[in-house]
């Protein structure tokens, strides 16, 4: 992967990063879901309006998606995903767990990505074949070999919205609860999936994935993680559902998720 255009693509994230510090404040409180929702779409267009013309400078020929809840295979050639602000919710209620995420994917798969927090001024970067790094530093999953003293997570969105989801996740977080030292529920999904490939939590499973989660993905296979389906077969853009984990935890998470 071109390291110049690595570089260009983490300048514009963090000048979006920037532009949403302007927006950002540990004092905001939402009146109600009117207010919310106004605030979350601000917080999304910002974003985009500085990454496109940015991204498509870099690589004209590059198409252009910014549908954070898409799913499903892509057309063929490059392609930008954006996931414009990952834990908006969070953002608009003062929280500092958020991240800016781009990936770029090529036929299908995700050939480079970055997740930026700018809160902590954490980048995350990974390039297919080049590894994955923090801040310029190289990530390596955790080297754990057991659940007992494992920290895991998921980030499931509206389980409520589909009573067959909701019951399969809470059936789920009780055995993984069961099983791992420690279980986070919490948003956003690539910032768990930056934390399994920095070696701070172990493994971090999906049951309703979105194409946006791919630079996350990415973060992690370069990391040296394993990255599969609930079923254990390669992890692919269009995949469902998926386990990312460190790989002396992820046959052991696999069976308490299929169990």
């Amino acid at each position: 992967m071109n390291q110049k255009l690595l570089a260009a693509t983490v300048g514009a994230v963090r000048h979006a990063g920037a532009r949403m510090m302007m927006r950002y404040s540990t004092e905001s409180r939402q009146s109600g879901l009117p207010e919310l929702l106004a605030n979350l779409q601000a917080n999304d267009a910002a974003v985009v309006d500085t990454l496109r013309p940015a991204l498509t400078e870099v690589l004209p020929s590059a198409g252009w998606l910014n549908d954070e809840h898409g799913s499903g295979p892509m057309a063929a050639g490059e392609w930008w995903l954006i996931d414009p602000v990952g834990g908006n919710v969070n953002a608009v209620h003062g929280m500092p767990d958020w991240n800016i995420g781009v990936s770029l994917v090529r036929d299908g798969r995700p050939v480079l990505a970055v997740v930026y927090s700018p809160v902590l001024d954490e980048m995350f970067t990974a390039t297919e074949g080049g590894g994955a790094f923090l801040n310029g530093v190289r990530l390596q999953v955790s080297a754990k070999t057991s659940l007992d003293g494992a920290l895991a997570g998921t980030g499931q969105a509206k389980p409520g919205h589909d009573p067959d989801l909701a019951k399969r996740m809470g059936a789920a977080l009780t055995a993984m609860l069961n099983s791992a030292l420690c279980v986070q529920v919490s948003v956003p999904v690539t910032g768990q999936l930056a934390q399994v490939a920095a070696g701070r939590m172990d493994l971090h499973w999906q049951f309703d994935n979105v194409r946006s989660h791919a630079a996350g993905v990415l973060l992690v296979q370069e990391a040296g993680g394993l990255v599969t389906d609930i079923d254990g077969k390669p992890w692919e853009l269009a995949t469902k559902s998926y386990l990312a984990a460190a790989p002396g935890v992820h046959a052991a998470a696999l069976d308490v998720l299929t169990a």
